[in-house]
């Protein structure tokens, strides 16, 4: 989940990580309003999950309440990479010497919170991973202390930051961004650029914040956060039913129960030549209602030509399965060939349900994916 850029910078806020100054505005009266409060200069910047809105005119300098008003009324409903901008932020425009780069991501080969800073600030990480590589700074955090002050000081120091006062707040920064990163359960925590002011203060400028899905559970206030205009249609429906889902580019549909079984399934459709239009896990019992909402999103793809059920009933029967998949099939309109393996406890009633249906029935995986691979390509 994408936090928006005025979220992420509250939220860094209240780690104790210095941020412009500002306010977030959804019609122009705001946007002057804010910068009444202001009283200087400020710099209005559409609230759109897309990178480029400077070069698309959704960033721009303002220098009194009322020029402010002018631009926010330029800026809110423009398009900007297919998103229409509902949000502003009006901030303090601030000068300042120098840009640096500052972030927190999950280093899956250390399996270690890394750090990473960079002199070269303002451009695209990427970016300087290609053109200065020898520019980006990486330490790895405890993974039990956590980010240790000597490891921040060393982070400063090694962008360049000789001064002591500002490699103390720099390491300060780091730090918070570090807790950020941890007590969010956050996937990049993300300051770009943090700035030296001319008073040779630092400041965060703009900032990034992902958090990881998994973990929202954990933060109500978080997730009340979601701007659902960074989801695609199918994943929302998918969340608000509770199912895991995960659109790819094939022509199977996947119905599941069981991330581990699901990742199976759709390595033995590719073994016979198919491909999985989704990853989606039903999870624990399959009614009718969650069957419905799991088909309803697969078949809103209009590139499945075929839905394979693979369901193993454990605690929840298979002939309830089968039950819940029949009823769900009654009540939605299609013509695209349905496969179903479904096995466990009380698996020939279920069969001899299925048999009774519409569906083409499989007894192992791989002859449900066999009948899958060829109905998709009839």
């Amino acid at each position: 989940m994408k936090l928006h850029e005025y979220q992420a910078r509250d939220l860094l806020a209240r780690y104790g990580i210095p941020v412009t100054g500002g306010g977030v505005a959804s019609t122009p009266a705001e946007a002057r309003a804010i910068a009444e409060q202001i009283g200087a200069k400020v710099v209005i910047k559409a609230q759109v999950f897309v990178g480029g809105r400077g070069k698309a005119g959704g960033v721009k300098l303002a220098e009194t309440p009322e020029q402010a008003e002018q631009v926010a009324a330029q800026i809110l409903g423009m398009d900007i990479k297919g998103l229409t901008v509902e949000k502003v932020l009006v901030a303090e425009a601030i000068s300042y010497q120098k840009e640096i780069y500052l972030s927190a991501i999950l280093d899956r080969a250390t399996k270690r919170v890394m750090m990473i800073a960079s002199a070269e600030g303002g451009v695209e990480i990427e970016e300087v991973a290609k053109t200065n590589p020898d520019a980006i700074i990486k330490i790895a955090a405890h993974p039990q202390l956590g980010l240790l002050e000597y490891q921040a000081r060393e982070l400063a120091f090694a962008i360049g930051l000789k001064d002591g006062k500002q490699a103390r707040q720099f390491a300060q920064i780091a730090s918070a961004l570090y807790r950020v990163f941890v007590e969010t359960d956050a996937s990049l925590a993300e300051i770009n650029p943090l700035v030296i002011r001319d008073d040779g203060s630092l400041q965060a400028l703009d900032s990034k914040v992902l958090l990881d899905d998994s973990g929202l559970f954990r933060h109500a206030d978080l997730e009340a956060m979601r701007d659902p205009s960074d989801e695609p249609e199918a994943e929302r429906q998918a969340r608000e039913a509770g199912i895991t889902f995960i659109k790819l580019d094939g022509t199977i549909g996947c119905m599941v129960n069981g991330a581990g079984l699901a990742m199976a399934t759709m390595d033995v459709v590719k073994l016979y030549g198919g491909e999985p239009a989704n990853f989606l896990d039903i999870g624990g019992g399959a009614g009718k209602d969650k069957v419905k909402a799991a088909l309803q999103i697969i078949l809103a793809d209009p590139n499945v030509k075929a839905v394979m059920f693979n369901i193993f009933g454990g605690i929840t029967r298979v002939d309830e399965v089968a039950r819940g998949i029949i009823a769900a099939l009654e009540e939605v309109d299609t013509q695209v060939p349905m496969i179903a393996r479904l096995t466990g406890t009380n698996e020939e009633e279920g069969r001899r349900l299925l048999a009774e249906s519409r569906l083409i029935p499989a007894a192992t995986l791989a002859e449900a994916a066999q009948k899958a691979v060829a109905a998709a390509q009839a």
